[in-house]
């Protein structure tokens, strides 16, 4: 997993700016109900999704909560005094604090199946009764866009995804968070070019592939071969999934 504290200065930069940011929030309110209320960013990062989610519904309280120390002090800058460090499996809040949770390239990350039960677990404890959960899934499979890149990397071992729409719906119904509504969004400026793919692939990306297996070689020499190196393929498009506690 990636260092977040180290990670942070340059993150929103790799990751298309305001303009992915932008695309982020729009679909995330097109799922929340739009009334007065608590909202809670979980996994917020540099708060740069948190921040249009605060300015777009100005009667909605919004409170920003992440692990990273170096995410947490750029958030606090964008928004100050609504940004808290918290652990998403175990979060300082009290039950049915919030009218509406989210969760945008949070759950990915969760290596450990125990570790997304506890995390649906908690946002569905710190939701009001018709609270509304909404989160990023599949994001892995969201760069598959079916260009050269995918077809020089195919065949590499991956990792199982922690947030398969499947697994997280039915996860999410054991904490009585039921399935109501999806969207998606594009990944504005994160198309993936040969190059850049190959320093993702040396940086333990996209591959259960360890340090030193020679099979990274050979899936960076598949890389370099495409031509325009440099040339970014199609953006992905991210897809979201809405939940409501009964």
């Amino acid at each position: 997993m990636l260092d977040y504290d180290k990670e942070a200065r340059r993150y929103d930069a790799s990751r298309g700016g305001e303009a992915r940011a932008e695309a982020a929030a729009g679909a995330v309110l097109d799922l929340i109900p739009d009334r007065p209320g608590r909202l809670l960013d979980l996994g917020c990062g540099t708060g740069i999704v948190t921040r249009r989610l605060a300015a777009a519904r100005p009667a909605t309280r919004v409170t920003g909560a992440d692990l990273a120390a170096g995410m947490i002090r750029r958030a606090a800058v964008r928004l100050p005094g609504t940004i808290v460090r918290a652990d998403s499996r175990r979060l300082p809040f009290p039950g049915a604090a919030f009218d509406a949770v989210t969760s945008i390239w949070l759950l990915h990350l969760l290596t450990d199946p125990e570790d997304l039960r506890a995390v649906l677990a908690e946002c569905a404890r710190v939701l009001k009764p018709g609270g509304v959960y909404v989160t990023t899934v599949d994001k892995a499979a969201a760069h598959d866009v079916g260009s050269d890149i995918e077809a020089a990397l195919a065949g590499r071992p991956v990792r199982p995804a922690a947030d398969a729409a499947g697994l997280v719906t039915a996860q999410a119904a054991r904490q009585g968070l039921a399935l109501a509504g999806r969207s998606a969004f594009p990944g504005v400026g994160q198309g993936r070019s040969p190059r850049s793919t190959i320093a993702d692939l040396h940086r333990g990306w996209f591959s259960l592939l360890p340090p030193g297996d020679p099979r990274r070689e050979t899936y960076a020499a598949r890389l370099a071969a495409l031509p325009d190196q440099d040339l970014p393929r199609a953006d992905p498009t991210f897809s979201l999934r809405a939940f409501r506690k009964d």
